[in-house]
């Protein structure tokens, strides 16, 4: 593989694990990392946990699933 292409991502493989790191969340969600920084920096968006040190956050997959269904614009 080239050193400029992307890794492909396996969403299914995301799905199964408890949590996320902010560059899954950005892939499962299609939000930008740095919207995502934004959001927690604005106090809104996905709920998140901040590890102990500090700096490494994570989503949890449920919190990730359950915001896209509150946001999720259905016609009826």
């Amino acid at each position: 593989m080239e050193k400029n292409q992307l890794t492909p991502i396996n969403i299914s493989e995301l799905l199964k694990k408890p949590y996320q790191n902010e560059n899954e969340t950005a892939a499962l969600t299609g939000k930008a990392v740095a919207t995502l920084r934004n959001q927690r920096h604005m106090g809104k968006g996905i709920p998140y946990l901040k590890l102990t040190g500090g700096r490494a956050v994570r989503y949890k997959t449920a919190d990730i699933v359950q915001y896209m269904e509150a946001v999720r614009i259905a016609f009826e």
